[in-house]
């Protein structure tokens, strides 16, 4: 009976499902702490924004500022990966605490560097430190959130992260009239007010160490060894994480392709302006309210859900309607957005990793989330160059593959659907040890033993 809970519990479909303001009013303080302290971290996002402008301001060639940006974002990846490792060997809060101080110490020293390859090298730990905090934070909402409202709980998380996000080029902008020192100490002392919130409030949790429980046909029967192979032995994880990419890769289009197609149709830039505006309200508006209906589904239903309207939307924007087309396909692609986008960058990779490697399943996902929206742009961009409307077909025809490994990825184990009478669950909850494995890694974190 236990397992046929948690199994039920897991696959999002259970009954205890609540409001808004309920699942804020009943979270943990630690949850509240990480999701305001998320925020705070975003509305101080200055220096990934106006690297570009800072260091040309500073006299480096738009190249060299180009190559900066690109070694800060691949340090994010980078950072991401250690920090799954981090979370899995030493604890969700010592690895927030540590990571973010250590970026906070070396955002400033950027100021006072005048090699360039010195500074490279800061920018590219500083982004390291700054990303590695996620999959931690993660873990934590996870484990001490009930598992049918980690939807709403993480839809919460983006809330945040959109809120900051949004606000931070508004606020860097004012803080650049005054001084552009002010931007990197700003972002620094941000990031310690972050840390100091998740040191005061998270509970000093132990090390995930609960073995991976050996009911996995795929293992030969034997739990595999904490590191990120046993990531990468997980097949169907691994078509998750191929769902990810891939997914990445086409939303990031409306960044890098979409500008483009925007003035090749003779508009102006105000209209890619306003697109982008109407994503961002749509994602702010209704994120919250859609996510107390998607909450009661499967969690493999939201994720192929929102993957397959994302690269429909993109498809949408090669049809020959002009601002219609803009329009109808921007409201698309967001409606996947708002769907998907909770479980399938967060509540999905927060559930289906065991214990002992949950903070590299999170981990093994940020860096494909990352990696995509890295390289998606020269690709986009060198396919428009090449094929101009070609691109948007192009999108949605490589969703489908992305939903195929959504399909495929998110599905739950032979244990799963024996213990369930082959109901249907969207992670693999059961690997943790079924509902034993899962209470024991939750006393770990409430109690901190």
């Amino acid at each position: 009976m236990a397992q046929n809970n948690a199994t039920k519990a897991s696959d999002g479909a259970g009954k205890q499902h609540a409001g808004v303001r309920q699942v804020w009013r009943e979270s943990p303080t630690a949850v509240k702490s990480l999701l305001a302290g998320t925020m705070i971290n975003r509305l101080g996002g200055f220096v990934q924004v106006f690297m570009v402008l800072y260091l040309t301001h500073r006299g480096f060639s738009d190249t060299q500022a180009g190559a900066a940006l690109g070694v800060y974002g691949g340090g994010a990846v980078l950072g991401t990966l250690i920090g799954g490792g981090m979370s899995d060997r030493l604890g969700p809060r010592l690895t927030i605490v540590s990571t973010l101080l250590g970026s906070a110490v070396l955002l400033p020293c950027v100021l006072y560097l005048d090699d360039y390859w010195a500074i490279l090298a800061v920018i590219g730990v500083s982004g390291a430190a700054s990303m590695a905090y996620q999959p931690a934070s993660t873990s934590v909402i996870s484990h001490l959130t009930p598992t049918e409202r980690h939807v709403m709980i993480f839809a919460m998380g983006r809330l945040a992260i959109n809120l900051g996000t949004t606000a931070a080029p508004l606020l860097g902008a004012a803080l650049v009239k005054v001084s552009w020192d002010f931007l990197f100490w700003g972002e620094a002392l941000a990031v310690v007010i972050f840390s100091t919130v998740v040191a005061t409030t998270l509970p000093h949790v132990a090390p995930d160490t609960a073995g991976p429980a050996a009911d996995d046909p795929g293992d030969g029967g034997k739990a595999p060894r904490a590191s990120y192979l046993a990531v990468l032995a997980d097949r169907r994880y691994l078509l998750f994480l191929l769902a990810m990419f891939v997914s990445s890769v086409i939303y990031i289009q409306h960044i890098s392709a979409l500008p483009l197609t925007v003035r090749h149709l003779g508009m102006g830039v105000e209209v890619y302006a306003v697109l982008i505006a109407l994503n961002g309200f749509l994602v702010i508006a209704c994120e919250l309210l859609v996510a107390k209906v998607v909450q009661r589904w499967r969690i493999r239903t939201a994720v192929i859900i929102g993957v397959l309207l994302t690269g429909i939307g993109m498809s949408m924007y090669a049809l020959p309607w002009g601002l219609a087309a803009l329009v109808i396909a921007t409201l698309v692609w967001s409606l996947g957005e708002i769907i998907g986008y909770p479980s399938l960058f967060f509540a999905y990779p927060a559930q289906a990793g065991p214990p002992g490697l949950r903070g590299r399943y999170l981990g093994a996902s940020n860096a494909l989330y990352g990696l995509g929206s890295a390289i998606g742009p020269f690709i986009g961009v060198m396919i428009w160059n090449r094929f101009r409307e070609g691109l948007w077909i192009g999108c949605g025809i490589v969703g489908l593959i992305a939903v195929a490994a959504a399909w495929g990825g998110v599905r739950p184990t032979a244990g799963a659907a024996d213990g369930d009478k082959g109901e249907e669950s969207g992670v693999g909850e059961e690997k943790t040890g079924g509902a034993g494995g899962s209470g024991t890694a939750d006393a770990q974190i409430r109690t901190g033993t």
